[in-house]
């Protein structure tokens, strides 16, 4: 594996890591570090299609009680990262958002530098 493919392994392990920091404490300032401003999030539950502006979902995180203020150990991991070249890539995590158990494939791509999430698609398992 080349030196810029190990970075941008490392750099998306570490953006999903903010991004795990972020849902499980409802910080919206970890939260704008990793979604890019005009991603979004989708998923196909029940035969029922949800696309979602981050915007929307940003709205959600800032008025959900916090896992980490409920006192929910954090129950997270990173699964996989898939590269499509040295500035995008998925990340496959399954992580607990209090009672539910949410598999997540981010897509990222890097921005100014950085790898930011552009989408996001979920599914709920438990």
């Amino acid at each position: 594996m080349s030196k810029p493919a190990i970075h941008s392994i490392e750099s998306i392990s570490q953006a999903v890591e903010l991004y795990f920091q972020a849902l499980h404490e409802c910080d919206l300032a970890k939260f704008d570090q990793v979604f890019h401003p005009s991603s979004s999030l989708f998923d196909s539950s029940n035969v029922v299609f949800t696309a979602m502006p981050v915007a929307e979902y940003r709205k959600v995180i800032s008025q959900r009680p916090s896992p980490r203020g409920a006192g929910q150990a954090r129950e997270d991991q990173l699964i996989s990262i898939d590269l499509l070249s040295a500035d995008a890539g998925v990340a496959k995590v399954q992580l607990r958002i209090h009672d539910k158990v949410f598999v997540d494939h981010l897509n990222f791509a890097r921005v100014d530098g950085r790898f930011m999430i552009a989408a996001k698609i979920w599914h709920e398992v438990v």
